[in-house]
C-alpha cells in the first residue's frame, strides 16, 4: 500500500508579482512627443498653407480680372476721346502728346466701317510682341497673359483692340508699352500678396483655436490620463473622469472609463489572488505534514486485530491519500499546472460509490439521498483519481446547497445521477433538488475565485471541474432547461466504451441463450 504518496518532499510557495510602474525607470517612460513637431504645431502650418493654397486658387483669376479691367479702362477713354477727335482732320502734335500721355499709349486708331484713321502715335518705333483682341479673349488667355506679363516674360508693345460703347460704334485700336501693364500688374499683385498672408494667419489663427480648444485639449487630456494610469494602474484615482461632452470625444472619455475601472479592478483582484496564493501554499504546506502524520498513526492502527478497525482503516488511508494528493493540486493549480491525466480503464459506478461514501450519503445521515442510475458494466477511459474529484466537487456543492436551504422534513433533498452515450461521448448528468443557482452567478460560474453564493465558498471548486474536464477532452456545462435545482452535464470521450461494448456484443451475441 503506497501510503506515503501524499507525503510532503518540497516546500512551495507563491510569491505575488507587483503589479505598478516601478518596474520601468523613470529614464525610459514613454513621452508624449520625442522632440521633433507636436501636432499643434503641425496643424497649425498644414492650415496657413491650405489657406494659402486657397488664396492663390483665388489670386490666379482676381489677376487676370485685373487685366482686362485695365486694358477695358484705358480702351474706354481712348475710343471716347478718338472719337470725338476723328472729326478733324488732323491734331496738332500737342494734343496727340497729351492723349497718348493721358491713355498710356503710343497709338490710336479707330475704325468705323470699312474707314481707318490714325488718331494720335508717338515718333518712337513700335515692337508689339503681342496682339489682344478683347471681344475674343477666353479666361484661360486672360489668365496665361497675365502670368506672361507678370513674370515679365512679355516685353516690347502691345497691342489691343476692343469696340467701342457708342451710338456710332467702331472698334479701337491702341498700342501700349509692356511694361506698363507689368507694373501695374506686380503692384496690385504685392497688395493681394499682403492681404492674403494677413487673411491666411488669421483664418489659420481662428482655424487653430477652434480646433485646439475641440480637439486637441480633449485629446491631450485623453493621453495625459491614459500616461497617468499607465504610471499607476491601481491607484483608482488615475481614472479619468468624463467631461460630459456628447460628441466621439465624449465617448471615448466614458470608454477609457470603463477600460481602466475594468484593469483596475483586475490588478487589484490579482494582487489579492497572489497575497491568497502565498497563504494557500503556507498552510498547504503545513496541512501535507499534518496528512503525513495521519497517515503514519492509521498504518499502526492497521495492525490491530479489531474487524472493524481492518474494515474502517483503508478506506480512511485512501481518503487520506486523496486528500494529500488534493494539497499538491491546489499548489499546481495556482502555478497553472494541473498534472496531465493519466489514462485509465475505469467503471464509472464503482468512481459514484467512492463519492457517495466520502459524503456519507450512504446511510441517509443528513437526510440527503443519492440516486445513481449508471450501468455497473459501463466503462470509460479516465484519470480515477480526477474524475473522482470532479464528481465529488459536485456533489459536495449540491449537498451544502441542500443543506443550507433545508427546512422542514418533509423537502426532498436529492442527487441524481445518471449516464447517457451520445454518438462518441458519455455524458453524465448530475442533478439535484436544492434552490438552484442564481443567474448573476452563472456568468463566471467555472472561474476560479467565482463562487455559486454558497456561504464559506472559495470558488476553485467549479474551476477545477472545468480545467479536468476540458484536459479530459470534454467539456462540463450547467443545463439552463432546470426547473428545480441545478443539473450539471460532463461530456467524456467513450470511444473506449464503445469498443468494448462491441468487442462484447461480438463475444455475446444477443440471442445466445448458453454461456
Amino acid at each position: 500500500m503506497a501510503q506515503n504518496n501524499g507525503r510532503v518532499t518540497s516546500e512551495t510557495e507563491v510569491t505575488p508579482k507587483k503589479l505598478n510602474s516601478d518596474e520601468t525607470p523613470k529614464g525610459k517612460r514613454r513621452k508624449l512627443f520625442r522632440g521633433g513637431m507636436g501636432l499643434s504645431g503641425k496643424l497649425l502650418v498644414l492650415t496657413i498653407l491650405f489657406v494659402m493654397l486657397s488664396e492663390v486658387l483665388i489670386f490666379v483669376p482676381s489677376i487676370a480680372n485685373y487685366r482686362n479691367t485695365w486694358l477695358r479702362d484705358r480702351l474706354a477713354v481712348g475710343g471716347v476721346a478718338a472719337t470725338l477727335l476723328s472729326e478733324s482732320e488732323t491734331l496738332s502734335p500737342q494734343v496727340q502728346h497729351e492723349l497718348l500721355e493721358a491713355t498710356g499709349a503710343q497709338a490710336i486708331s479707330l475704325a468705323v466701317g470699312e474707314r481707318r484713321n490714325l488718331i494720335a502715335m508717338d515718333s518712337s518705333q513700335m515692337n508689339i510682341t503681342k496682339t489682344i483682341d478683347m471681344t475674343r479673349d477666353s479666361p484661360w488667355d486672360a489668365i496665361g497673359c497675365s502670368l506672361q506679363f507678370l513674370t515679365g516674360t512679355r516685353t516690347g508693345q502691345i497691342r489691343v483692340i476692343g469696340d467701342i460703347d457708342m451710338r456710332s460704334g467702331g472698334r479701337v485700336d491702341m498700342v501700349f508699352p509692356a511694361s506698363l501693364l507689368r507694373d501695374d500688374l506686380q503692384k496690385y499683385a504685392l497688395n493681394i500678396l499682403q492681404l492674403s498672408l494677413i487673411i491666411s494667419c488669421l483664418t489659420a489663427a481662428l482655424v487653430y483655436l477652434s480646433i485646439r480648444s475641440l480637439l486637441l485639449r480633449p485629446l491631450q487630456r485623453l493621453t495625459g490620463s491614459m500616461m497617468r494610469f499607465a504610471e499607476s494602474p491601481e491607484n483608482a484615482r488615475e481614472i479619468i473622469k468624463p467631461s460630459g461632452r456628447s460628441d466621439e470625444l465624449g465617448e471615448a472619455e466614458i470608454q477609457l472609463q470603463s477600460m481602466q475601472k475594468s484593469l483596475n479592478q483586475t490588478l487589484n483582484q490579482q494582487r489579492r489572488m497572489a497575497a491568497l496564493g502565498l497563504a494557500v501554499s503556507k498552510i498547504n504546506h503545513d496541512m501535507r505534514n499534518l496528512l503525513a502524520s495521519a497517515q503514519l498513526f492509521l498504518e499502526r492502527l492497521e495492525m490491530l486485530p479489531d474487524p472493524t478497525v481492518q474494515r474502517v482503516a483503508p478506506k480512511i488511508l485512501a481518503t487520506l491519500d486523496r486528500a494529500a494528493s488534493y494539497t499538491s493540486a491546489v499548489l499546481s493549480y495556482g502555478k497553472v499546472q494541473e498534472a496531465a491525466p493519466e489514462l485509465r480503464v475505469i467503471r464509472l459506478a464503482s468512481v459514484l460509490r467512492d463519492v457517495e461514501e466520502v459524503l456519507g450519503l450512504s446511510s441517509y445521515s443528513k437526510g440527503i439521498e443519492m440516486h445513481v442510475n449508471v450501468p455497473e458494466t459501463q466503462e470509460l477511459e479516465a484519470d480515477p483519481e480526477q474524475i473522482f474529484r470532479v464528481l465529488l466537487n459536485l456533489c459536495r456543492n449540491s449537498v451544502q446547497a441542500m443543506e443550507a436551504s433545508k427546512g422542514a422534513s418533509e423537502v426532498v433533498c436529492r442527487i441524481e445521477i445518471h449516464s447517457e452515450v451520445e454518438e462518441d461521448m458519455l455524458s453524465i448528468y448530475v442533478s439535484d433538488t436544492g434552490p438552484g443557482i442564481p443567474a448573476k452567478a452563472q456568468e463566471g460560474l467555472f472561474k476560479a475565485f467565482q463562487t455559486s453564493g454558497k456561504v464559506g465558498g472559495t470558488g476553485l471548486g467549479l474551476a477545477i471541474a472545468a480545467e479536468i474536464v476540458v484536459a479530459h477532452g470534454g467539456k462540463i456545462t450547467l443545463e439552463k432547461d432546470v426547473t428545480t435545482g441545478a443539473c450539471f452535464k460532463i461530456q467524456l470521450p467513450y470511444k473506449h466504451g464503445v469498443q468494448a461494448a462491441e468487442k462484447v456484443t461480438r463475444l455475446f451475441p444477443a440471442d445466445s441463450s448458453k454461456g
